[in-house]
């Protein structure tokens, strides 16, 4: 593209697992900004698009394909490139104004022209007056404010943004997202493009030209929608609430070949199980099977009912459509006959069945559950499989994907846990009997 900011062609990054093996992050990507828009990336937690970012800033370099700026491979950090993060980022010990010239300090800008810049960049992201202050004196959205006009102050082309309004609480992230929106159209800035990565679907709709749906494992654009309603954008508005059903229905549809809606009897051992609790999957069952909604929902209105946020209501509906007892498709939701059932159940019977459909489902449960009726002693320690898990993906997510594993699995007695062992067992009514015990 002749106006191309960015653009990536078959990019591939991987990374070396602890056990030594490489983990393809990435897999042949393409993807281009183009001058004069704002592009949301949408997708799992764990799915590359941090990496993808820092690909993008030039701060690690792809295995395969090519990342260019302007039409030149980009080599290492990029001048043309400024990113904001979640984390704030900030030096504690240094004052606004200090934390702001950093990288223009950085570049060699003299102390008068970085005082001048930084006091500008500051005054435009509405901190006037707070130059003096150190970050712990500065609330949540404030201290992201500081992040972005370090990042605007190096005048940037591109601005990349990861996760930038997460950390703040729901008004302090919507005002800081209203605010870089008129700094966008008032072209105060020398900002050509901005990236966006995001949890939020309706953060995405109400910013970008275009949301990309991001497929995990590994990471690689699955879907895209353009967007072309002027900004800004009303919220409530017809098109808006359409446009966010249709991202759902993009970033709820079922890519493996050869699932259905009553379990995931095709997935890998290492997939990567959703992050939801047991007792908050069975409040929204319940909610769910009550009025109003009755057994079925639009995921948008379910979340505003629950107040649950995008990345906490989609892992619990993913968990429950991956068990079987609601079915997700096409941005909605709907309570299967079987789970129905379990939300009339005892405590007792609502076990049992969450046992026979993780069993059922999970393929990481029913190997660790076999392994265990394998084993002589019926228990087994949990380092083979975090182990199994690593090659698949780093240390972190491993260990999380196998606590959900053990979470889910202790709730339907699948089997036990030792918190201070590390060991896996089985219940005791299903432990091996030994010779020694039946004499």
């Amino acid at each position: 593209m002749a106006n191309a900011l960015i653009e990536l062609k078959g990019v591939g990054k991987s990374f070396r697992s602890a056990d030594g093996t490489q983990r393809a992050v990435l897999e042949d990507v393409d993807f281009t900004l183009a001058e004069g828009e704002i592009v949301a990336l949408l997708g799992q937690s764990g799915s590359g698009k941090s990496t993808l970012l820092r690909l993008m800033a030039g701060l690690i370099p792809a295995d395969d394909g090519s990342v260019h700026y302007r039409g030149q491979p980009i080599y290492g950090p990029t001048r043309g490139v400024s990113m904001v993060f979640q984390s704030f980022a900030l030096f504690p010990w240094l004052t606004v104004q200090q934390n702001v010239e950093l990288g223009l300090e950085a570049r060699g800008v003299p102390q008068a022209e970085r005082e001048e810049r930084a006091e500008k960049a500051i005054e435009l992201i509405g901190l006037s007056g707070f130059n003096g202050a150190l970050p712990r004196e500065l609330s949540g959205g404030m201290r992201q404010r500081v992040g972005i006009a370090r990042a605007l102050v190096v005048e940037p082309d591109i601005l990349l943004m990861d996760e930038a309004f997460s950390a703040l609480d729901v008004l302090t992230g919507e005002q800081l997202r209203d605010d870089m929106l008129e700094l966008w159209e008032s072209k105060q800035t020398p900002m050509r493009g901005i990236l966006v990565v995001s949890h939020n679907i309706e953060e995405a709709v109400l910013m970008a030209d275009r949301v990309l749906i991001f497929a995990s494992d590994p990471g690689r654009v699955r879907a895209e929608l353009r967007i072309s309603l002027p900004r800004p954008r009303n919220p409530e508005s017809v098109e808006v609430r359409s446009l966010i059903d249709e991202v759902y229905a993009l970033m709820t549809a079922r890519t493996r070949a050869g699932k259905t809606t009553e379990g995931a009897s095709d997935l890998h051992l290492a997939y990567r199980l959703p992050e939801a609790d047991v007792s908050r999957m069975e409040s929204l069952l319940e909610m769910l099977s009550e009025p109003p909604f009755n057994g079925r929902a639009d995921l948008p209105a379910l979340g505003e009912e629950t107040e649950l946020t995008d990345d906490e209501l989609l892992p619990l509906t993913d968990a429950l459509h991956l068990l079987g007892l609601a079915q997700v498709a096409h941005g909605d939701i709907a309570t299967t006959p079987l789970g129905q059932r379990y939300v009339q159940a005892e405590n007792t019977e609502r076990q049992e069945i969450f046992g026979t459909q993780l069993l059922a489902h999970v393929p990481l449960a029913a190997h660790i559950r076999h392994s265990l009726e394998s084993s002589d002693s019926g228990e087994l320690p949990e380092e083979p499989f975090l182990r199994m898990l690593r090659e698949s993906m780093d240390s972190d997510e491993a260990e999380r994907v196998l606590k959900v594993a053990i979470e889910w699995g202790r709730y339907g007695e699948v089997y036990e846990y030792g918190f201070h062992t590390g060991l896996i067992r089985l219940p005791e009514e299903d432990e091996p009997v030994t010779e020694e015990a039946e004499s």
